[in-house]
């Protein structure tokens, strides 16, 4: 459902259906969600964990599924004593069932109409996911275009998914189709503006920083862009 963005959410539950780990310090879950509201791609769910004693830990990851698909899927960083990325991770299993509460966030959210560019690094590209699966079910791939940036290619989440979905793949300290390694430009994100309206910037602080740095260098305005950051603490 289009432009549904709700703006109050209670804790549900919701039952891990697969978990993968794509690679060692990364999880994938996907869960069903009970009493799932429509979700708008760019935003977030609250994971909570309970011990006995009654000590909650919380976390918000970025959705990554579109909201016509069945399952909510998360991706979550395994952080170093990361209370829930750890358990996530290394103790939770298929059909756990987690206290979740969402969906979550007005601001950084696409509407599915206005013409977009995604500029995600590392774990950032979460929502770019839900954003370009979105476009794909909407049959209106122009919608949306993605630079993506990670270290290399095994380590940047979605890789595949990206690569088909025809995004712009750059990569710190990886050679990759005649391109040295090195943090993308603002020569190489000018030819993605022609046409957006909307930029999306989604990563550590750093690649954050950075994004919003190239951008005003290409002369987007800063009111076009919607800056989301990520770190250990949340």
């Amino acid at each position: 459902m289009e432009d549904v963005v709700p703006t109050v959410t209670t804790w549900s539950t919701g039952r891990i259906i697969e978990k993968e780990l794509p690679r060692p310090d990364q999880v994938r879950l996907r869960l069903l969600v009970e009493d799932r509201q429509h979700h708008a791609p760019g935003q977030h769910y609250v994971i909570r964990l309970r011990a006995p004693d009654d000590y909650t830990a919380q976390r918000s990851y970025s959705l990554a599924s579109a909201d016509h698909e069945p399952l909510v899927e998360l991706l979550v960083e395994r952080l170093p004593g990361g209370e829930v990325s750890e358990f996530l991770a290394d103790v939770a299993e298929v059909g756990d069932v987690l206290e979740v509460r969402g969906p979550i966030g007005r601001w950084f959210v696409w509407d599915r109409r206005t013409p977009s560019l995604a500029l995600v690094g590392g774990t950032g590209v979460v929502p770019a996911i839900s954003m370009l699966r979105a476009a794909a079910h909407l049959r209106r791939p122009d919608l949306l275009r993605v630079l993506a940036v990670g270290r290399d290619p095994a380590s940047l989440p979605y890789r595949d998914e990206l690569a088909r979905s025809g995004a712009t793949l750059l990569y710190t300290r990886h050679d990759a189709g005649g391109r040295a390694h090195g943090a993308p430009t603002a020569e190489e994100v000018r030819p993605l503006l022609d046409g957006v309206e909307r930029f999306f910037v989604c990563g550590s602080p750093r690649f954050a920083t950075l994004a919003e740095g190239l951008l005003a260098e290409c002369g987007v305005e800063p009111g076009a862009v919607r800056v989301e950051q990520f770190g250990a603490s949340g």
